[in-house]
């Protein structure tokens, strides 16, 4: 498997194809998704080269399918990988592994193997960080450029929804995020309750 190649490969497409209004899922979303990931695999105590490659060439293709769509990027990305990966040297193997750890980050998440829960909570990474208001206007802007939500009360509302109903599945994201995660989600209904 020729990583670095492949890595490349996924910069340069989502420095040039990806729609200006992303402003979540853009660069640095996947640039801290590779990093969750390999924090989470470390913490996880995986140490398989194979499995390491092919988590990291996921994590780096698992939102590329924005270049195209929007709804269903996770299948698009699949058929991105799919296109390009053989001329990196990866195995019609591996590329099946690669996609069904992608298809595992759609939303609601059912990860089944180590791998698919370590990318999935990388995946949503922010949710237990320090980042997470910062991260999360993000995804608000996002939201309300594709009208998705069209208020502050809206986007509060189903961030609340979507807290409650999070989980992060490694034993490690658990005991490092879950516990800001927990914070956060208490501040955001502070803050709805104060609308009323």
């Amino acid at each position: 498997m020729q990583f670095q190649q492949a890595e490349n490969f996924v910069w340069n497409l989502l420095e040039t194809s990806l729609p200006n209004y992303l402003t979540y899922h853009g660069i640095i979303h996947t640039e801290k998704v590779l990093e969750a990931s390999i924090e989470i695999a470390t913490e996880e105590k995986i140490t398989n080269t194979e499995d390491l490659t092919l988590l990291k060439t996921a994590a780096l293709f698992h939102d590329c399918g924005f270049t195209q769509v929007y709804d269903e990027h996770e299948a698009k990305g699949c058929e991105i990988a799919q296109e390009v990966l053989p001329g990196y040297q990866y195995s019609v193997e591996q590329i099946n592994i690669i996609c069904n750890l992608i298809m595992k980050t759609k939303l609601p998440q059912q990860p089944v193997t180590l791998l698919e829960k370590i990318l999935c909570d990388a995946d949503l990474y922010y949710l237990g960080s320090h980042h997470f208001y910062e991260v999360s206007e993000r995804l608000y802007q996002e939201w309300i450029a594709i009208k998705k939500v069209s208020s502050k009360k809206e986007w509060n509302e189903a961030e609340v929804e979507f807290l409650e109903g999070h989980q992060y599945w490694t034993d490690s994201a658990k005991k490092t995020r879950g516990k800001i995660k927990g914070q956060h989600l208490i501040r955001l209904k502070q803050k709805l309750h104060q609308e009323f």
